[in-house]
């Protein structure tokens, strides 16, 4: 009976814990951090998880899709806040049945580790961290002085992952790139409502709301109990004041930047002028944003991801992302789901499963780190633009009335048996006709759609 070592209990090291036990694999799990069910979890680093159909699709085959799904908040579409406080729903589909679902990320590992421990061929070492990977002897190196070996090794470990290291400097030709952007990100929070028993959100529940405000953003996702986690998306530093004339810039014509937010102060300045509408809502705001630490947001990409059958890089080790598509946890369940379909075709001939699987998502993950990226500046700048809200209209509509329509959105999104290579180029094609139409109109209502479906249909079959 074959043995895998998994380094990183987090989603999908939980998960992928769960799919191998099912075939008597034994499994021992390694993380670095406490047992979750047993300690504080840190606050201010995580972003809340939109749970969609690629992922729930890798839960359904455990068993886990409905208890997952029982203590989700459907979101319908973008909740869209002007400056003003004016609202707008932008719909995530036209069709019934299709939304995403805000879950706890805490709360989700906690379900998947329970349900691996149910188990006998499982088993969980906290306080376990990774500190590298021995390629020679195939072992894995802990800060604790242990190792582990077992036939492979599986990194879940992390965008920062220490196995991913160790193979950038043992594996000639192995190529790593760490893009990050120029903004961090600071969580923040807002309460239930303490109006009246049970708890009521404050705001709209079924959508992701975003004050979208072109250099930077906030938007916030629904709890299941009544609140409101809430992401501020911020540039680190400010440019150089500019110089005109010998006069420096006024300091309010600056970029707002996490930098230039140095105190209380300057804090609700900002808050006010930019979210008024949603700093009643946040009474803890203060604390919240210099208590929180400020988090990274980056693009990992490497190749090779695997080596002569006995180590594997999965999920963040190989290919980390940024959170705008919320796809992220949903790809990394999709890696797993993948990986177990091989598994069935394959056995335990690593070496043919790390293989087939390497070339079979490398160019899918690419598509959607791509993507990912792309969605930070559609949902920062091009939620406000009213084009862009056209052309969400218009999708809209072509999905209520075509059943084989599909915005680029819901490729990824809704539609698991698509690839996202695929989705992402017949999303862009659509996306460039569909922007050019909204472009030269006032209204949807002015489209003969037919004819617009029918120049869609001519994209899909080139």
């Amino acid at each position: 009976m074959s043995k895998v070592v998994v380094v990183g209990a987090g989603l999908a090291g939980s998960l992928l814990a769960i799919y191998l036990a099912k075939r008597g694999i034994d499994v021992e799990v390694y993380e670095s951090r406490p047992d979750m069910r047993k300690s504080t979890i840190e606050g201010g680093r995580s972003i809340n998880l939109a749970l969609s159909d690629r992922g729930i699709a890798a839960l359904r085959a455990v068993g886990m899709d409905e208890y997952m799904l029982a203590e989700a908040v459907p979101m319908y579409g973008r909740m869209i806040h002007s400056v003003s406080g004016e609202t707008k729903l932008l719909p995530y589909s036209g069709r019934k049945g299709e939304y995403i679902n805000s879950v706890s990320r805490a709360g989700l590992n906690i379900a998947l580790i329970n349900e691996a421990e149910k188990y006998a061929e499982v088993r969980f070492f906290f306080n376990h961290r990774c500190v590298g990977y021995e390629i020679d002897a195939g072992l894995v190196v802990f800060e604790n002085g242990r190792t582990a070996h077992g036939d492979t090794i599986i990194a879940t470990d992390g965008a920062g992952s220490a196995v991913r290291h160790s193979l950038a400097k043992s594996v000639s030709g192995f190529e790593v790139s760490e893009v990050f952007l120029e903004h961090g990100y600071k969580e923040l929070h807002i309460p239930p409502s303490d109006r009246g028993l049970p708890a009521r959100h404050q705001l709209e529940p079924n959508a992701l709301h975003i004050w979208p405000r072109h250099k930077f953003m906030m938007i916030a996702l629904p709890n299941f109990d009544g609140s409101f986690t809430a992401t501020l998306f911020l540039a680190y530093e400010s440019e150089p004041p500019a110089v005109a004339g010998g006069l420096t810039e006024p300091a309010e014509n600056y970029e707002p930047t996490f930098d230039r937010l140095t105190d209380e102060r300057n804090l609700r300045d900002f808050f006010n002028r930019e979210f008024p509408d949603a700093v009643p809502l946040m009474p803890t705001l203060t604390d919240d944003f210099f208590h929180n630490s400020t988090g990274h947001l980056g693009t990992v990409r490497c190749w090779p991801w695997h080596f002569e059958g006995k180590v594997l890089l999965l999920g963040d080790s190989a290919h980390a992302m940024v959170p705008f598509y919320g796809q992220g946890m949903n790809c990394a369940f999709e890696d797993v789901r993948v990986l177990d379909a091989l598994v069935d075709q394959h056995a335990d001939d690593w070496s043919a499963v790390f293989e087939k699987y390497s070339q079979s998502r490398k160019p899918n993950t690419d598509a959607i780190q791509d993507m990912a990226e792309e969605n930070f500046y559609e949902m920062r700048d091009a939620t406000a633009d009213p084009v862009f809200q056209r052309k969400r209209e218009l999708e809209t509509h072509l999905e209520q009335t075509y059943p084989d329509y599909f915005s680029k959105y819901s490729m990824v999104t809704f539609r698991e048996d698509l690839p996202y290579s695929v989705a992402k180029e017949r999303g862009n094609a659509q996306d460039r006709l569909l922007m050019g139409i909204c472009l030269k109109i006032g209204s949807v209502d002015e489209l003969n759609t037919d004819s617009v479906m029918h120049s869609i249909r001519e994209l899909s079959a080139k």
